[in-house]
């Protein structure tokens, strides 16, 4: 076993005399295979303690970068806020940059400006374009880890967020029980957000095992936002006398209950996503059947780690494998956890 440490400090963290250390470590006889595991695991914890040591009191600047709706971006700088806190012995800092719509060009002059201001790295939510691309390779190369949050961005550092495929094949199950005929519509903020548009392929996908039958109507381009996605649900709603189901993949459900209810459409299945507070109250008022949720601030728990472990400020168990992608929760009006206070 390689190591920086003395035989004595290693002993005393394991609890064993230095002799066994010193045969354990330098492979001899007589050493059983539960004396080895003992001596690793205290190489480990001092490895442990030693980061801990080194990173005591380090204040580390994170950029949390969105384009999304104010709903959104509400849930997410709370759960990035309670995520801080879990970091110690590290002290994070969190600098945010948020708006309804972040055009391209607009994104890139924010992200070139943390490239040279400086940062300790990115949390990202943003359009997966080339030039976007451009950016996180640029920032990547500075040093500067990006972590793309919700939506995936290529080329980025790592991923957190909850798993958009799934996400997509638990929608078209639940509204496949209900639902074998007929329409079902999907509202999507934008094309090139990859989170949603991979959430789309696998729930088109799902449907057409489960519930061939079903005709999926798309609306796009509304940019999760209430006004221009009213609009396109609004647009598509007077041919579809037939509609059985919604699966409002970006938000905006305020806009599209009331799209509805002016068409005089009455899905049997509305699932949404996100348990922001204009989806609470639809929830508890039966407008929209359920929400898809995950835990905004296990994923900003899980970026932040990302980025300590890639100025190498946390030491991980290498047995734990990759960090795990957000769990989906099924939220009915029974079981809305109590934290919203409901």
């Amino acid at each position: 076993m390689t190591h920086r440490f003395p035989i004595k400090e290693i002993a005393a963290q394991a609890g064993l005399g230095t002799a066994t250390v010193d045969r354990a470590l330098n492979g001899r006889a007589h050493v059983s295979a539960r004396t080895k595991a003992r001596v690793a695991a205290a190489l480990a914890e001092l490895e442990r303690q030693e980061h801990a040591i080194s990173a005591k009191g380090r204040t580390v600047w994170i950029d949390v970068v969105a384009e999304a709706p104010a709903r959104f971006t509400t849930a997410l700088r709370e759960g990035a806020e309670a995520a801080m806190t879990q970091m110690a012995p590290v002290v994070v800092r969190l600098r945010f940059t948020m708006r309804d719509v972040l055009t391209e060009a607009q994104m890139l002059a924010v992200l070139a400006r943390i490239a040279k201001r400086g940062s300790q790295g990115v949390c990202l939510k943003a359009r997966d374009t080339p030039a976007i691309r451009a950016a996180v390779a640029d920032l990547m190369r500075r040093g500067i880890p990006v972590i793309s949050v919700v939506t995936d961005i290529a080329g980025a550092y790592a991923y957190a967020g909850l798993d958009n495929a799934q996400a997509g094949r638990v929608a078209a199950a639940l509204i496949a029980r209900e639902v074998q005929d007929g329409a079902v519509l999907t509202s999507q903020s934008r094309d090139d957000f990859a989170g949603e548009a991979t959430r789309i392929a696998s729930f088109r996908a799902a449907m057409a095992e489960r519930a061939p039958k079903v005709q999926i109507i798309e609306t796009t381009d509304g940019g999760g936002l209430n006004h221009a996605t009213g609009a396109a649900v609004g647009g598509v709603l007077a041919a579809q006398a037939a509609l059985r189901a919604v699966y409002s993949v970006s938000g905006a459900n305020r806009a599209i209950c009331a799209a509805l209810n002016a068409a005089g459409v009455h899905p049997q299945i509305f699932v949404a996503h996100d348990l922001d507070a204009d989806n609470l109250g639809l929830l508890t008022r039966g407008e929209i059947t359920l929400v898809l949720h995950h835990d905004l601030a296990a994923d900003m728990r899980g970026a932040f780690r990302h980025i300590l472990r890639f100025h190498k400020l946390v030491v991980d168990n290498p047995d734990d494998g990759p960090a795990p992608l957000s769990d989906i929760q099924i939220i009915l009006p029974e079981n809305v956890p109590t934290r919203f206070g409901v």
